[in-house]
């Protein structure tokens, strides 16, 4: 049986806006707004990104999916739903701090464009450790 691997991208968005907000600070999502899929303002995108204020005080409806992020925001007194196919968030950090993190689609497989007649990428040589400090 094979299964396939799942990206983590989605549980470490999570695990991190909680995190944020737990520690009373502001979240915000990098995103990469080069797919077609990406549903955002255009005019608040700057060299192919955009970053969001994704904290509760400025948004609602806020979902972390499998694949997607999705929220209800304003930009500029207008309403606007916001949807984010996952492996478009390129980080999330707090404002206050810049703690939090930036995603590698080289680290994780399965967000990563597979054609599926390719046998199954092989794992980059590990050089020590595989933790990395996050400031």
């Amino acid at each position: 049986m094979e299964s396939k691997s799942k990206s983590k991208r989605p549980y470490l968005i999570r695990a991190l806006y909680e995190w944020i907000i737990d520690c009373e600070l502001t979240p915000y999502l990098m995103v990469s707004v080069d797919s077609d899929q990406v549903r955002v303002p255009a005019d608040y995108v700057s060299d192919g990104r955009i970053v969001l204020n994704v904290s509760p005080a400025a948004i609602r409806d806020f979902l972390v999916a499998d694949a997607s992020v999705s929220f209800a925001g304003r930009f500029g007194g207008r309403p606007f739903d916001v949807y984010l196919p996952t492996n478009s968030v390129v980080a999330i950090y707090a404002r206050e701090t810049g703690e939090g993190m930036v995603f590698d689609d080289r680290t994780d497989p399965a967000t990563a464009d597979a054609d599926p007649d390719d046998p199954a990428p092989t794992p980059p040589r590990k050089r020590g450790g595989h933790l990395q400090v996050i400031k």
